[in-house]
C-alpha cells in the first residue's frame, strides 16, 4: 500500500540524468510524501545552445522522453517538457503548479551544481530536495582511513567494496505509488527536434536501442555473455562490452540494477565489469572534490607542460588520417557512430598527447562534442589518465605504441578494415603498419601510401623520445 501523504500536497519531480520510470530515488520519495506528483524535463538552453545543430544526444534524449511520457500516461500522469534555461523554467513551473516541494536526483558536475543552487535560491514557494541516484556511493561516502578523498583507484575500489551492503543496491520502487501521478493543467507534448533547433540525425540507423526498453534489451543481451567480458572487452572487433554507457549517462537504466547484478553474479567477467562501474564512481568522486580538473591538470605541476601548437596534426587526428590504422579506425568509428571502444579511447588519447604532443584538453573537447555517452567526469578522468596529468594516471614514460596495440588487440585487422576500407585488401601482416609494404605490394592490394591512405604523420619512435624529454624536463624541474 502507498504510504500516507498530506492531503492535497503537490510536488514536482525534475528529471535530468535519470530518464526512467522505475528505481528512481527522487520519484519514489515524491510519491511517498505527496498526494499529487507532477513530472517535468527541461531542454536546458545553457546546455543545448553551444551544441552543433546535428547532435545524436538530443535525439537520444527526445526518444527516451517519449517512452518516459508514455509510462507516466499509463499511470495517470504526463511529462511536462520545457525548452529554455532551467534556472528560469523550473522555479516558474513550480510556482505555476503551486507545489510545495521540488524533487531531483543529484548531479555532481560544477555547472550542474551551480544551476541547482540558482534554482534553489529562486524557488521561493517550494523546498528543493535532492537525492543520490546516479551512483552507488557519492561525494564523501568512500574516503581513506584519514578521512581524505582517494586519488588512486585500487584502494578506492577496495574501500568501495568493503563498504557495500545490500541496502546500497536496493531499488527505489515507483509502481506501487503510481496512483499519485497527476495530469498537469498545462499542455503536455514533446517538442520536435526542429522546434528545439536541431536536425534529425542517423541515430535510428545505428545498432543502439534507446530508451528504457532499449537499455533493458542491451542488459539482457550482456547478461548472456558477461562471463566472457574480461577476455573479450579489449578487442574492438569482438562483441565484448555491455554497450550500456549511453544509457548509464542518461539514466535510462539504474546503476543499482547493474552493480547489483554484477556483485551477485560473481566470477571473473562480472567482477571485471563491476570494477569498470566503480571506475565511473571514482571519477565522479574526483570531479566533486576537485572541480578544477575540468580545466586544469589534477597534478598542478603538469599545467606547465609545453604542448605543441599543431592544428594540422590535430585535424588529421580528428578526421582519422594519421597513417596509423588503429588510431584512424578509432576516430572514424567515433565520427560515424558517436561511440568509441574503451581500449581505443586510451590508444587515441595516448596518440594525441604522447605522439603528437597536443594538449589533452583539445582531445577531451573533441570527444565531448562527438561521444553519445559523453560524461564529463569519465571523459576528463580518462584523458588525464592517458596524458599522465591526472590522479592514478599512467606514468608518463609508459607510451602506447599504436602498432603494437593494433597487433595485440585487432590481430587480424577486422576492426581496422571495417572503418578504414581503403586498407581492406592489405594482408594481415601489413595491416597494422601498411607503410612497411613495398611499392609493388602496395600496388597489388590497391593501397598506395600517400595516395590511397596517408603515410604516418609522425614517427612513433621519434615522438616517444620527444615526449620523454618533455615530461622528463618537468620531473627534473620539480
Amino acid at each position: 500500500m502507498p504510504a500516507p501523504a498530506p492531503a492535497d500536497s503537490a510536488a514536482l519531480v525534475w528529471f535530468r540524468r535519470d530518464l526512467r520510470f522505475d528505481d528512481h530515488a527522487a520519484l519514489h520519495h515524491a510519491l511517498r510524501n505527496h498526494s499529487r506528483v507532477f513530472c517535468a524535463f527541461v531542454f536546458d538552453r545553457a546546455i543545448l545552445d553551444p551544441l552543433p545543430r546535428v547532435d545524436r544526444r538530443v535525439e537520444f534524449i527526445l526518444r527516451a522522453l517519449g517512452e518516459l511520457d508514455g509510462a507516466l500516461r499509463e499511470h495517470g500522469g504526463a511529462l511536462i517538457v520545457r525548452h529554455g534555461f532551467a534556472e528560469d523554467e523550473i522555479p516558474r513551473l513550480a510556482a505555476e503548479l503551486g507545489v510545495t516541494a521540488l524533487y531531483a536526483n543529484r548531479d555532481y558536475e560544477p555547472a550542474a551544481i551551480a544551476r541547482d543552487a540558482a534554482v534553489r535560491r529562486r524557488t521561493a514557494t517550494a523546498d528543493f530536495l535532492d537525492f543520490k541516484d546516479q551512483v552507488v556511493f557519492e561525494r564523501d561516502e568512500v574516503l581513506t582511513q584519514g578521512g581524505t578523498p582517494f586519488s588512486v583507484f585500487t584502494p578506492y575500489k577496495n574501500a568501495w567494496l568493503r563498504k557495500l551492503e545490500a541496502a546500497h543496491l536496493a531499488s527505489w520502487p515507483v509502481e506501487p505509488l503510481a496512483a499519485r501521478f497527476t495530469v498537469p493543467p498545462c499542455e503536455c507534448r514533446l517538442p520536435t527536434l526542429a522546434e528545439l533547433g536541431f536536425e534529425t540525425t542517423d541515430l535510428a540507423t545505428l545498432p543502439l536501442p534507446v530508451g528504457m526498453r532499449g537499455a533493458q534489451q542491451l542488459f539482457r543481451d550482456f547478461v548472456e555473455r558477461i562471463d566472457d567480458y574480461a577476455d573479450r572487452r579489449d578487442f574492438p572487433a569482438l562483441k565484448g562490452p555491455s554497450y550500456l554507457s549511453a544509457h548509464l549517462r542518461f539514466g535510462t537504466i539504474s546503476v543499482r540494477q547493474l552493480a547489483g547484478y554484477a556483485h551477485a553474479q560473481g566470477g571473473r567477467g562480472a567482477e571485471t565489469w563491476l570494477s569498470e562501474l566503480i571506475w565511473r564512481e571514482f571519477y565522479q568522486m574526483i570531479l566533486w572534490h576537485r572541480p578544477q580538473v575540468v580545466d586544469h591538470a589534477f597534478k598542478p605541476e603538469y599545467d606547465v607542460i609545453g604542448w605543441d601548437d599543431a592544428p594540422a596534426l590535430f585535424d588529421a587526428w580528428c578526421e582519422g588520417r594519421t597513417g596509423y590504422p588503429l588510431v584512424d579506425a578509432a576516430m572514424r568509428q567515433l565520427n560515424r557512430t558517436g561511440y568509441m571502444h574503451n581500449r581505443l579511447r586510451m590508444v587515441a588519447a595516448s596518440f594525441l598527447t604522447k605522439d603528437l604532443g597536443i594538449d589533452w584538453r583539445h582531445g577531451e573537447r573533441y570527444f565531448a562534442e562527438k561521444l553519445l555517452d559523453f560524461d564529463l567526469a569519465a571523459n576528463n578522468g580518462g584523458w588525464q589518465w592517458a596524458a599522465s596529468t591526472g590522479c592514478d594516471a599512467q606514468p608518463y614514460f609508459r607510451i602506447f605504441n599504436p602498432v603494437t596495440q593494433s597487433e595485440k588487440f585487432d590481430p587480424a585487422g577486422k576492426f581496422i578494415r571495417r572503418y578504414v576500407p581503403e586498407l581492406e585488401q592489405v594482408p594481415d601482416r601489413f595491416i597494422h603498419a601498411p607503410w612497411r609494404m613495398t611499392a609493388a605490394q602496395q600496388q597489388e592490394c590497391g593501397a598506395l601510401i600517400g595516395r590511397d591512405y596517408p603515410a604516418p604523420i609522425v614517427d612513433h619512435a621519434a615522438a616517444r623520445t620527444r615526449t620523454l624529454e618533455r615530461y622528463g624536463r618537468l620531473s627534473q624541474a620539480s
